[in-house]
Formats: C-alpha cells, sequence, structure tokens
C-alpha cells in the first residue's frame, strides 16, 4: 500500500509540473556557475621604425617649452651677412656664398654663370620638398626658389640665439648640411618663422622628414621646442613610412 501511494505522489507531481529537487553541485535554486569567456589582451601599438624612431629618438632628448617667448632685438644681420662664406660648415671659405653652395647641391642640371664657378644662373628642382612640385629655376626669377631654415632664424633668436656669440649664429644661420633646404618661394613664405606646431609642408610625403630635421637642428644647437611643435611631431609619426 505505502509503495502504491508512494508511486501516485510521484505521477501527481510530474503532472503539475512540479520536479524533485537535484543533488550536486547546482541545486535548483542556486545560480549556474559563471561561464568564463577567455579575455585577449588588447594588442601593443607596434614599434616605431623608420623616420618615426629617429623622430621619438629625438624627442627624448630635446628640451621642451610651453611656448615660444618674445625675445627683442631681432635682425638678419644679428646671424651675420645673408650667405657669408665666413662660416664653420660645409662649404664654408671655399670662395662661393652658401646660397649659391645650396643651389648647386640641391638642383639638377646647375649652369654657372660665365667665368664663374660659384653663381647658379639655372638649374631645376626635381620636388619640391615642400609642395612635391617640379620647378625650373632661372636667376632672373630668382625668388621661385629661395633657400630655408629649417629652424628659422627668428625663431631660433627667441629661444636662446639671442645669447649666443655672433660666430656660433653665422653657423647657424650657414648650416648646409643641417638647416638649408631650397625650396618653393610662395611655401618658404608661408611658413615664415613657424615650427612644427604652426606650420608643416603641404607635401604630406615630406612632412616626417621635415619634423625630423627639424628636431635635429633643434638637438645640434640646444634650442628648445614649443609644446605645440612636440604634439605636431608625435602626431606626424603616424603617417611616417
Amino acid at each position: 500500500m505505502r509503495t502504491l501511494l508512494a508511486a501516485a505522489i510521484v505521477v501527481g507531481l510530474a503532472a503539475t509540473g512540479c520536479t524533485y529537487p537535484m543533488t550536486g553541485a547546482n541545486p535548483v535554486g542556486s545560480n549556474p556557475p559563471a561561464r568564463t569567456t577567455p579575455t585577449r589582451s588588447p594588442a601593443a601599438a607596434p614599434p616605431a621604425t623608420g623616420t618615426a624612431k629617429l623622430i621619438f629618438a629625438e624627442l627624448r632628448q630635446v628640451r621642451v617649452i610651453a611656448s615660444r617667448p618674445e625675445v627683442a632685438g631681432y635682425r638678419r644681420d644679428q646671424f651675420g651677412q645673408s650667405w657669408t662664406d665666413d662660416h664653420a660648415g660645409l662649404g664654408g671659405h671655399n670662395g662661393c656664398d652658401t646660397r649659391n653652395d645650396v643651389l648647386a647641391a640641391q638642383l639638377t642640371a646647375a649652369q654657372y654663370r660665365a667665368r664663374s664657378r660659384c653663381v647658379v644662373i639655372a638649374g631645376t628642382l626635381p620636388a619640391d620638398p615642400y609642395t612635391g612640385r617640379r620647378i625650373e629655376f632661372r636667376k632672373a626669377a630668382a625668388t621661385k626658389v629661395q633657400i630655408d631654415h629649417l629652424y628659422p632664424l627668428a625663431r631660433a633668436w627667441d629661444m636662446g640665439a639671442a645669447r649666443w656669440p655672433l660666430q656660433r649664429r653665422v653657423d647657424f644661420a650657414n648650416d648646409e648640411a643641417a638647416n638649408l633646404l631650397a625650396v618653393d618661394g610662395p611655401a618658404n613664405a608661408s611658413k615664415n618663422d613657424s615650427g612644427p606646431g604652426e606650420w608643416l609642408p603641404i607635401n604630406r610625403n615630406y612632412r616626417c622628414t621635415y619634423v625630423l630635421r627639424y628636431l635635429q637642428v633643434a638637438g645640434k644647437y640646444a634650442l628648445p621646442i614649443t609644446a605645440a611643435d612636440g604634439d605636431a611631431a608625435r602626431a606626424t609619426t603616424r603617417t611616417c613610412p
């Protein structure tokens, strides 16, 4: 009789949807064990290579200041006679002025004035760094190609060169190897005395090189850069090859 009664109770509970609690690791009424999904560590950014790596190396060395100060007294002749040959750098004391040295080095098919080994009267800038354009240089229209100081003279004056001895300023202004570049005249005028924080070449393919060279000049002459220059330099590395 008890057996029949127990069976009847089981059948009745099953018919009403009730079940017996199960014993074990997960009894009815407790939360099921949490399902864990393996998580992946965020992918590390690839290390900088090429020009970007060089830019970051220069940024670690150069001094950064909040903004460019204003120092009275700047004149072009504070850096010596324009394009003087009397300097300690590449081409110095070779009998030719610095502007013609740069034109001779950076133009292709350079032509010289008759009976002169120095004065460049024609040539081609095959790919202007700042615009990417090909420019035909003729001395009759000399301003089409200008010689730019990557780290401008007026900027250098404000950032510390005002305290330099004259000969150091002369060497800086005529440093063909580090600081001088033959470029499109209007592009050079638009740059004026800006740094990378205010101006970058419209030729995107040259921006990384421009930033790197600017930082290298700053490092060579112990000149600071502004915080804006540093920000622009780091942003530019994202486009470097």
